[in-house]
């Protein structure tokens, strides 16, 4: 399910495998990609150890929902990942 990454993110920076955007609609409708959405929901694959007082509440595999628009895209060996901070995640599902 989680991948080994070969960086790590500091502090309160999670590393987020993006979910696969929808290629239907719930009626049956082939999307194209122009209409396609940006995913909100990903899998935490490596997560920093948090600041001082505060730890990172999430761990590697959890399946979390964020910000339309939080992280920064990375790309690392042709792959698309997420950088984010802890705060921008909104919700464990």
């Amino acid at each position: 399910m989680a991948k080994k990454l070969s960086i790590t993110p500091l502090h309160d920076r999670v590393i987020v495998q993006p979910a696969a955007a929808e290629e239907k609609s719930a009626g049956g409708i082939i999307i194209p990609d122009t209409a396609k959405e940006k995913p909100q929901r990903g899998i935490v694959l490596a997560a920093g150890p948090g600041k001082k007082d505060e730890p990172v509440t999430v761990k590697s595999g959890d399946t979390v929902l964020y910000g339309k628009y939080a992280g920064t895209e990375i790309t690392i060996d042709g792959i698309e990942y997420l950088i984010m901070r802890e705060s921008d995640i909104l919700a464990i599902v």
